[in-house]
């Protein structure tokens, strides 16, 4: 009697190599996925954080009594009234920026988010660099003072600079 070898044959070494292909490719697809997801996580996030943090300096202000200072806020550094900075902020707006980091460009008064991974992103693109910028802003309203109408402050807001959608 002959003895049959026993083994892998090389369709059975094929099927074994497209199957773990496949289910690399598929893995790879969902990492890249889940990373967008995190980092526009912590993107939105640290974006709530300037506004509360905006929203509080403002109270503040106008329980002290202070409301005329509060233009100063659209000028100024919206990290400076942050109890803690966010990990990954790194101070004045560079020449050339790092992926994932925020800054605070000075020239235009702009809190800056460099994105790292634009999966879902549809933003306008003014340089070669993708990033979302914003400005703080002040709402005014009208106030009633007696027979008078004065302006008020209404509240405080971060406004993008140009239309961004992240699906």
């Amino acid at each position: 009697m002959k003895r049959r070898e026993t083994g892998f044959s090389l369709l059975e070494l094929a099927v074994v190599a497209v199957v773990l292909s496949i289910l690399l490719g598929v893995f790879l697809e969902r990492l890249t996925y889940y990373q967008a997801a995190a980092e526009r996580a912590h993107f939105d996030a640290t974006l709530r954080l300037y506004k509360t943090a905006l929203q509080i300096r403002l109270a503040e202000l106008i329980l002290q009594r202070r409301e005329g200072e509060a233009r100063t806020l659209e000028v100024e550094n919206p990290t400076r009234w942050l109890s803690e900075k966010p990990i990954n902020y790194a101070g004045d707006y560079p020449e050339s920026p790092e992926p994932g980091t925020w800054y605070f460009d000075a020239a235009t008064q702009e809190l800056v988010y460099v994105v790292n991974s634009s999966r879902g992103l549809e933003l306008e693109i003014h340089s070669g660099v993708k990033q979302l910028r914003f400005k703080v802003k002040i709402a005014y309203q009208k106030v009633h003072a007696g027979a008078q109408q004065i302006q008020g402050i209404g509240g405080i807001f971060l406004q993008p600079s140009s239309a961004y959608r992240w699906s």
